[in-house]
């Protein structure tokens, strides 16, 4: 495989991960603080309040990052699992408020063979 084509716009994958957990108990609370820290441990970083997003180098990385959130699912409340490419991600538009701003870069991430 040559290397411009294992890193190309359409390979490279990114998880996202949206959330709405209950927490008006104490239990609840705990179960959703719990979610999110395992998201967290995975790698994933927090887009919005109850998004995560996870940069992966590959479709097959992503299905690895996406099968250890169906792990960790909560027993109650709703998750959604979205995997799109890094070129579908690139088109995002992202306003605070009325101003458009630049979509933050991913981390660098080592690929090890």
């Amino acid at each position: 495989m040559r290397t411009e084509n294992r890193f190309n716009a359409y390979r490279i994958m990114w998880v996202l991960v949206f959330f709405d957990l209950p927490t008006e108990t104490k239990t609840e609370r705990k179960a959703a603080s719990q979610f999110r820290k395992k998201l967290i441990d995975d790698g994933f970083t927090m887009f919005q309040f109850s998004i995560y997003l996870r940069h992966c180098p590959s479709r097959e990385n992503a299905k690895v990052h996406t099968k250890r959130v169906k792990r960790s699912l909560p027993k109650h409340g709703k998750v959604c699992i979205l995997e799109i490419t890094d070129k579908q991600f690139g088109n995002m538009e992202l306003f605070h408020g009325i101003k458009e701003v630049d979509m933050p870069q991913p981390s660098q991430q080592l690929q090890l063979f």
